[in-house]
C-alpha cells in the first residue's frame, strides 16, 4: 500500500514526499506518509485522487480529516496515514521532526 501512495502522490505532482517507518514506535499504523500541495485546490485534489485510488485497491474504511478546508488533509488508510499539507501549514506544525526520533550526530 505504501508504493501506491507514493506513486499517487507523485503523479498528482505532490512536493516534499517523506515517508516515516513507524514499525516498532507506534501501533497506530506501519507507514506515515507526508506530501505538499501548492494551494487548496491542489491539497483537495490530491487527497481525492488518493482516496479514489485507494477505494479501487480495495482499501476498507478510509478515514479522511480536514479535508472541507484542504489546509492539511489526513488520510487513514490503516497501515499508512497520510498527511497532505500546505507548505506554510506543513512548516508549523513540522510533524516530521516530530515521528523522525532523535537526531543522528
Amino acid at each position: 500500500m505504501l508504493a501506491l501512495v507514493k506513486a499517487r502522490l507523485d503523479d498528482d505532482k505532490s512536493e516534499d514526499i517523506v515517508s516515516i517507518d513507524l514499525r516498532g514506535k507506534t501501533s497506530i499504523a506501519d507507514f506515515m506518509v507526508i506530501a505538499s500541495g501548492r494551494s487548496q485546490r491542489h491539497v483537495g485534489a490530491i487527497a481525492e485522487h488518493l482516496i479514489e485510488a485507494l477505494k479501487q485497491a480495495g482499501v476498507k474504511s478510509v478515514r479522511i480529516e480536514g479535508q472541507p478546508a484542504c489546509d492539511w488533509v489526513l488520510i487513514d488508510a490503516n497501515d499508512v496515514i497520510v498527511h497532505i499539507f500546505q507548505p506554510e501549514v506543513r512548516s508549523f506544525y513540522n510533524i516530521e521532526k516530530m515521528w523522525a526520533g532523535p537526531a543522528r550526530a
